[in-house]
């Protein structure tokens, strides 16, 4: 850990237990009997997928017991991915598909396309209040549609990224669908290193896309280059970053429905 992060969780370990708040966001201040009112946004992780040396960490927010938009919660770092330490429950534990969480936030933090990012405030643990059930999922998905924008394939994907030139349309990054016959590719593209891919239709669009959820990277790089259907899913598909003069879609999440 490097001496900034010793130095913020000294003082994030001394903060933390003294003032949970509620769900207005007011915590006491400490010895003097002042409030002070912090950004506290719960939402339903629907994702927490691999992103450089971190994670990038979405969900939808809950108002009361309704749904609300999307939520991602970034770092200041230079491409915003959320460190072990900044999404840690008071545990230690890592915050897992379904959980419902209270998150500390800072300020929204939109930036282009991607207008549902949030500054996430480094000093407060997140904490874990809830599971969403599973057989709700139906309710936090958005309506069947196309994928943004269609007609663009890498080499090995299909429809799976978008030029440059169209982002600046695009008002989300974010979306969770269900997704029928749901397959799993696992092979070596080209002299690179094996990997996971989803292939899947939606709309009547087939879509070739590779998956960032760490735990089916795991399970399935474990298995024999093959193809392995998983049947009817969750998915959350992100919008990631430019590259190459690209932004690729990306399944960050894969949640089967049983």
């Amino acid at each position: 850990m490097a001496a900034a992060d010793a130095a913020r969780g000294t003082r994030r370990a001394r903060l933390v237990p003294a003032q949970r708040s509620n769900r207005s966001g007011v915590v006491p201040s400490g010895a003097s009997n002042k409030y002070v009112r912090r950004l506290v946004k719960r939402i339903v992780c629907l994702a927490n997928s691999r992103k450089l040396q971190g994670r990038c960490i979405a969900g939808r927010e809950l108002v009361g017991t309704q749904p609300g938009g999307w939520i991602r919660p970034v770092s200041s770092r230079e491409h915003e991915e959320v460190s072990e330490y900044e999404r840690q429950y008071e545990d230690g534990s890592d915050p897992r598909l379904l959980d419902i969480i209270d998150v500390p936030l800072l300020k929204a933090r939109p930036r282009d396309y991607q207008q549902e990012n949030w500054r996430l405030d480094p000093d407060w643990y997140w904490e874990k209040v809830g599971e969403f059930p599973r057989g709700r999922l139906q309710k936090l998905a958005d309506p069947a549609a196309d994928l943004w924008i269609n007609g663009y394939s890498s080499l090995s994907g299909l429809n799976d990224r978008i030029p440059l030139r169209y982002v600046a349309e695009l008002e989300s990054s974010l979306r969770l669908v269900r997704a029928r016959d749901v397959e799993l590719c696992v092979f070596r593209p080209g002299n690179r290193k094996r990997r996971v891919q989803a292939r899947f239709n939606q709309k009547s669009t087939e879509y070739r896309l590779w998956i960032t959820d760490p735990d089916f990277q795991r399970r399935y790089l474990a298995k024999a280059d093959a193809s392995y259907d998983i049947g009817d899913c969750f998915l959350t598909i992100s919008l990631g970053e430019q590259y190459g003069g690209y932004c690729y879609k990306l399944v960050a999440a894969i949640i089967p429905r049983i």
